[in-house]
């Protein structure tokens, strides 16, 4: 049994700040991925922001320079920190995580901005 239980989604107001966290758990090991998706009504789900065991980032053009993913290795706990967030942020947003060929999805959370 795995499970990625996430938190931190909410109601926010254009220019606030958010703050997701997942943290992995169950028989799993050798996570080497960590990353958050979202996905709005009508649109496919995009990659937001990934992280490796290394430390290496990547992120959506949008959201550079707003967003920081960050990776605790340790507790298999992934963050998103969300600054000066802008309606067309508003989704449904999915924590991943990946060990070898496995995928794992969080049930998603849901992020709303909005004034």
């Amino acid at each position: 049994q795995v499970q990625l239980v996430e938190s931190g989604g909410g109601l926010v107001q254009p220019g606030g700040s958010l703050r997701l966290s997942c943290a992995a758990s169950g028989r799993l090991f050798g996570i080497y991925f960590m990353g958050w998706y979202r996905q709005a009504p009508g649109n496919q789900r995009e990659l937001v922001a990934g992280i490796i065991s290394g430390g290496s980032t990547n992120y959506k053009d949008s959201v550079k320079g707003r967003f920081t993913i960050s990776r605790d290795n340790a507790k298999n706990t992934v963050y998103l920190q969300m600054n000066s967030l802008k309606p067309e942020d508003t989704a449904v947003y999915y924590c991943n995580a990946v060990t070898g060929n496995v995928a794992y999805w969080g049930q998603g959370t849901q992020v709303t901005v909005s004034s």
